[in-house]
């Protein structure tokens, strides 16, 4: 038989952050649980709401299956002895299988003659296998940071205040602490906070939303954005939906009822950013705004019980927002008191790392670096780029960033335009910390985005430098993150740009705060940068062997890089060229190590080694001009021409011939084409051997 089980696990109020990593602990943890148990179940639904943790196990077996095992133990000539009594081993192996030496077989395999025993494994009852595993299933619960409450010494993230756990609508009896599963649980903290008893998943969600508590997830998500969306429309304007702020308030709330309110529209001569930054991170409200998008002066709010007065609730959340919204105007007006040439001079007293130094001396490296990049790459922007980059950290010692560090960059640039900047320069100030994760916006300008380049080469130099690289999951500078964002803003903008050069200038500029070997220091920067792209660009659906066969001949350009994966991209699935691929895997092969391409065509004496020739060299000449413009497609097509001259080489030439002098000719030639296929890539990655 099956029945259904529902766990709830009640407590005080979780952060909205923890609760879904929690919940995907759970489901995934009691999956595999099961799974390990052989307990069969079809699928596993998980609901929240501040308070609760909740998970049912829909059709889940009532007991395991019985099991029949045919356990295999020592060769017979161990286990018995000549007079056919059984040995220690023999013994020991039926004890250890919770049998006697009587149970024991002897079986017949290719191997020989070997002890058996087979045990009989009743299925136990799932509800007592539950009883077992449920406290430390929900103990291990990970969360960003636990505690422990009154004389406990477990941990969880706030403390546990009911347990609801249901098979098949009995109580599956367990304890955490002095605390006993049930068959109850609690609606709203306010409105109804008493026991009430539960029956099954469907009785359970029915229950709360009569003791207004929604517990199902995306239905609360929902309402709660047609509740904004309608309050936001009711008092003149339209919501601005922020997805992450919909989700935290999701999770904030069992019970939503969404209030509109105003502000003063003085509080509108500060930056939007500001203002949607001060509701969303300090008060979790919705800001409002025209059909052109621009703000207006109200907000909404989501409360978590019914209110009796609306009005004074919204003079509430208004009065709150009010004292917010002063101290930002306070600082915004107080900060535009300095230029940010000033708040530059500042920097000096903020630490960037303590082996590393102060931000100071970072924004004097970062500014020789984006200099740098820009006579290389963008000559035309070196006054723009470099005038960002002497100020793109100045607001970091600015009151309103200190009040909201996520608006750095941000206040930079509305600073730079007050202080009489050019748009251009407070455009690149705000973009050059973009991206600030995967897959978000890259910088628009190409100043910002030699400016953000700059920065996250000089991180990567001077952490690299002092040890402070990423392992396992731990990367406290966030390198990995570094590392993305400089392939994307290259390829971006398609930049050719040597890494090699790149992090030479980045390590020298450190002076003597490096005490590690430059060099080694440089390559282990350039092959972990190497493996973020091969990560990348394989979780962009390129082939691996394509990936392979461009990044392990050459990778210091990316740009570059990109070019001849792309070339080989579009040819790999050209007939001729597996072909061309499999033969180059040989030609690999048979050089190994060889590196002379001398060749005297005197020794040759076979048609098709002079064959060969003649097609390389038209070949090579042809491929020259196209190889230094980049044209590696075009290459690749002039390449295939080699195709048929190889194949007939290996055909009637024999590489290894006994005369020493004629023998290193031949890998000569080898060489001297392998040299000219690599150029673009290792085409023996992308073969695959048929069959």
């Amino acid at each position: 038989m099956q029945h259904e089980f529902l766990l709830e696990i009640g407590t005080e109020e979780i952060p909205a952050g923890y609760i879904e990593p929690a919940l995907k602990y759970l489901k995934e943890a009691m999956a595999k649980k099961l799974a390990d148990l052989d307990l069969a179940f079809t699928a596993i639904t998980t609901a929240a709401t501040p308070r609760r943790l909740s998970l049912c196990v829909s059709d889940l077996a009532e007991r395991q299956e019985d099991q029949r095992r045919e356990v295999m133990g020592p060769p017979k000539q161990a286990g018995f002895d000549a007079d056919n009594q059984p040995t220690k081993a023999a013994i020991g192996f039926a004890k250890s299988r919770g049998a006697g030496v009587d149970d024991i077989q002897v079986v017949s395999t290719d191997k020989g003659d070997y002890l058996m025993v087979v045990q009989e494994i009743k299925g136990r009852q799932t509800i007592y296998i539950l009883q077992e595993f449920l406290p430390e299933l929900i103990l291990n619960t990970p969360f960003a940071k636990s505690m422990r409450w009154a004389a406990n010494t477990t941990h969880f993230a706030r403390p546990i205040q009911w347990l609801l756990a249901l098979f098949g609508g009995r109580i599956v009896p367990f304890a955490i602490n002095d605390l006993q599963s049930g068959n109850t649980t609690r609606g709203h903290r306010f409105t109804h906070p008493e026991d009430v008893e539960i029956r099954d998943f469907e009785h359970y969600k029915d229950t709360l939303l009569s003791l207004d508590v929604m517990v199902e997830i995306d239905r609360r998500r929902t309402l709660i954005e047609r509740q904004v969306s309608e309050t936001a429309t009711a008092g003149g304007g339209q919501v601005v939906l922020d997805r992450d702020l919909l989700d935290t308030v999701t999770h904030l709330v069992e019970s939503p009822h969404a209030i509109c309110g105003a502000f003063d529209k003085k509080f509108l001569a500060l930056p939007k950013e500001v203002l949607t930054t001060s509701m969303r991170v300090n008060q979790k409200y919705f800001t409002v705004a025209d059909k052109a998008g621009t703000l207006l002066p109200a907000f909404v709010a989501v409360n978590n019980t019914p209110v009796k007065d609306e009005a004074v609730s919204r003079q509430g959340h208004e009065r709150v927002l009010r004292a917010r919204l002063e101290d930002g105007l306070f600082f915004f007006n107080e900060d535009r008191r300095h230029s940010l040439a000033h708040y530059r001079g500042k920097l000096a007293g903020v630490v960037f790392q303590a082996k590393l130094g102060t931000m100071a001396e970072k924004n004097e490296r970062l500014t020789s670096l984006t200099g740098h990049l820009a006579q290389e790459l963008e000559s035309g922007l070196l006054a723009t780029a470099t005038r960002a980059a002497e100020l793109c950290k100045a607001d970091l010692v600015t009151d309103m960033v200190g009040e909201f560090p996520s608006l750095q960059g941000v206040m930079g640039k509305y600073y730079a335009l007050h202080d009489g900047e050019e748009s251009a320069v407070a455009e690149a100030i705000m973009e050059h910390y973009r991206p600030l994760r995967s897959g978000s916006t890259l910088p628009r300008s190409k100043a910002g985005a030699l400016v953000s380049l700059a920065d996250r080469i000089d991180t990567m130099a001077g952490c690299f430098a002092i040890g402070k690289t990423p392992t396992g999951a731990t990367d406290p500078y966030g390198l990995r993150r570094h590392a993305l964002a400089l392939l994307h803003i290259i390829s971006d903008q398609g930049w050719h740009l040597s890494l090699d050069a790149v992090f030479d200038l980045a390590l020298e500029l450190y002076g003597d705060k490096i005490e590690m070997n430059k060099e080694s220091t440089k390559q282990a920067i350039i092959a972990f940068i190497k493996g973020r792209y091969i990560n990348d660009r394989l979780g962009a659906g390129h082939a691996a062997g394509t990936v392979e066969a461009a990044t392990s001949v050459l990778f210091d350009d990316i740009s570059n890089c990109d070019q001849r994966l792309a070339a080989l991209n579009a040819i790999a699935g050209h007939e001729s060229f597996t072909t061309l691929a499999g033969a180059f895997k040989r030609v690999t092969n048979i050089i190994k190590d060889h590196t002379d391409t001398e060749i005297n065509t005197d020794l040759f004496d076979e048609e098709a080694e002079r064959r060969l020739f003649t097609v390389f060299e038209k070949v090579q000449g042809e491929c020259e001009p196209l190889l230094a413009e980049r044209a590696y497609g075009e290459a690749l097509q002039v390449i295939l021409r080699m195709k048929e001259p190889v194949d007939r080489f290996f055909d009637e030439v024999m590489v290894m011939a006994d005369d020493a002098a004629v023998r290193k000719n031949r890998l000569a030639l080898l060489t001297a084409i392998a040299r000219l296929f690599l150029r673009i890539g290792d085409f023996s990655k992308m073969y695959i051997q048929k069959g």
